[in-house]
This record gives structure tokens, sequence and C-alpha cells, in this order.
């Protein structure tokens, strides 16, 4: 098996590769080859007995989808985007990593013709509905994001459902709550700062909370993405029928929710190195995020989230800090 994976060196990437190297396969195949690509170089797995190739480019340039899909991966993993909040203060980047690098890749897949139909697993974004919402946000909500990010992923989701109806590759799209506790430094996502007022202060930093604590939302660690991701991969087209973008489980909790769980786990030290510091763009653009997501499908097809926001910082603390913290 072939394995493709764009946006290679990102947070995701960077852990699904880690995964699906210790594998040695994927949903049972053994991985015979990976592509990882990004804009910048990415990083080479340890332990991985199968070839890998790393590739540095924008993906939506002229020919350079044609160039990384020439060797016609079996499963591609699309991870590559301009994240929400940089999005919405670049337009043109946005939809150029994030609509025309989608659409360059579909292109590629149906240029190369000959009966090659690859699975595509899409990363989405529960950024994709906007307000006004009912409580719980159900599997046939209609799309109508309220931030540019929001937007560049919803048109995906829809090119990922035709070029899957019109047979030039197998769809999968997940909408990934967000993902939380990100390691590593800050990003421009908005939503960075539910990763970071529990990542800095576990690090002994102090954190900036840019939103109400009454704000509600739902999460996911980097672990369930992944989990997401495999299964995705596996899954038998006729098990999705026609409508193949799915929104993944999540812990649906408030900020305050949040800061209670780091408390427990870390004391009261910890939580006090949150700052409060209203930020007009970020709230604004949260306030039209969905808040609870329904995921019932998703469940009903085996995909699995945790059940408390303590077990995300858990695994946090386990797998990216090596199991320590400071108090």
């Amino acid at each position: 098996m072939k394995v493709l994976i764009t946006g290679a060196a990102g947070m995701i990437g960077r852990k699904l590769t880690e995964r699906l190297a210790k594998d040695g396969g994927l949903n049972g195949p053994a991985i015979d080859s990976m592509t990882l690509l990004d804009v910048v170089p990415p990083a080479k797995p340890d332990g991985f007995s199968g070839k890998v190739a790393t590739v540095a480019t924008d993906l939506a340039a002229s020919g350079e989808a044609a160039k990384v899909i020439a060797e016609r991966p079996d499963v591609i993993f699309h991870l590559a985007g301009v994240v929400s909040g940089e999005a919405e203060l670049d337009f043109d980047k946005g939809y150029h990593v994030n609509l025309d690098g989608m659409r360059a890749l579909l292109e590629a897949i149906r240029a190369t013709g000959d009966g090659y139909r690859p699975k595509v697993v899409y990363t989405s974004s529960i950024a994709v509905f906007g307000a006004p919402f009912p409580p719980t946000i159900p599997d046939d909500f209609h799309l109508t994001p309220l931030t540019s990010y929001g937007t560049q992923k919803a048109i995906g989701e829809v090119l990922l459902a035709d070029y899957t109806r019109r047979g030039f590759c197998y769809g999968v799209g997940i909408r990934l709550p967000t993902i939380v506790v990100r390691p590593g430094k800050p990003n421009k996502a908005a939503s960075g700062f539910f990763s970071g007022i529990i990542r800095e202060p576990l690090a002994g930093v102090e954190a900036v909370l840019p939103v109400a604590e009454s704000v509600v939302h739902t999460h996911a660690s980097p672990r369930a993405a992944i989990g997401f991701l495999i299964h995705a991969a596996g899954l038998a087209p006729e098990a999705l029928g026609p409508r193949i973008n799915l929104s993944m489980p999540g812990v649906c909790c408030t900020v305050a929710d949040q800061i209670a769980a780091l408390r427990r786990i870390a004391g009261e030290r910890a939580a006090a190195r949150i700052r409060r510091e209203p930020d007009p763009l970020v709230v604004r653009i949260v306030d039209g995020w969905p808040q609870r997501i329904e995921a019932r499908r998703a469940r009903e097809l085996g995909f699995k989230a945790e059940s408390s926001f303590e077990e995300i910082i858990r695994i946090h603390i386990d797998e990216d800090r090596g199991g320590s913290f400071v108090a």
C-alpha cells in the first residue's frame, strides 16, 4: 500500500506519520511507501521499514499535485491547510491553500484516469456550520459558515462529494472538533487558546484567555484525531452512502470546565497562570462556531473520542510532556 500525507509537517500530520510508521500498516494491509508533503520539509519517521519520500512544495502551484500523484497512492490523507485565524486575516492565502490546493489535488487524481480511484480522507472542520444554532448540531444541519476558513472547508466538502459521486475517488470528509491539547508553540488558529490555557500553565508559563469562561465548545485529543483519520481510511463506501462528510464526536464543555479540569489535575497555581484578556476578533470568530455536536452517524460508524476533558489533559501530559508538568 502507498500512502500520501499532505500537511505532513503539521502537528496532526507528524502524529499520523509516527502512528502509521509504528503500526507498519493501515487497517490491515502493510504500508510499502509513504510520501510526506508540506510547504516545509516534513521529518521522516523512525522505525519504518518502507520507503519514505519527503516533498517540500506548494500543492496549489501549477503541476505540483500531479507530481505527487504520479506514483498513484492508494490512500491520501489531505491535511494541508491554513488555520482559521490566518485564513480570516489573509483572504488570498486562505483560498489559495485551502481551496486551490484541494482542487489541484482532486484534479490531479481525475487527470490520472486509467482506473485510478484512491481513498481520500479530508480534514474539514465544524467551522462549516454557522449561527444561529440549535442546542445540538445534528448530522443534517445546513452548511452556513461565518468565516472564510469555514467557507473554504465547506467548498472542499462539496468538491470531495462530487468527485466521489463521479467516480474519481473514494472520499471521506471528517469535520474535526477543536483538537486539544496541541503540543509545541501556539499557531494562528482562532481556537488556539483552547490548547494554550492548558499547555502553557502545565509548562509553568502564563496563558491568555481571549473569550469568556462561559464559552461552550467541543474538543478531542490529537490521539482521537489520528484515530478518526485511520478509521475513516478503512470505511467501506457502501457504509457511507452519498453523504460522505461526517461530524466527529468529542467532549463538549465550557472554558470554565476546562480550567476546572486543569485545577483538579495540576492544582490552583497552574490554573492561576491563566490571564483574562478579551480579543474582539477571536470573540467574533468563536461566537460563530457551533457548541455541541451530535455526531450520531460518526459514532454509529465506529468513530470514538474521549469521555471527559480530564482524559484529554492526561493524554497531553503522557504523550507530549513525558508524564510530568509544573504544578
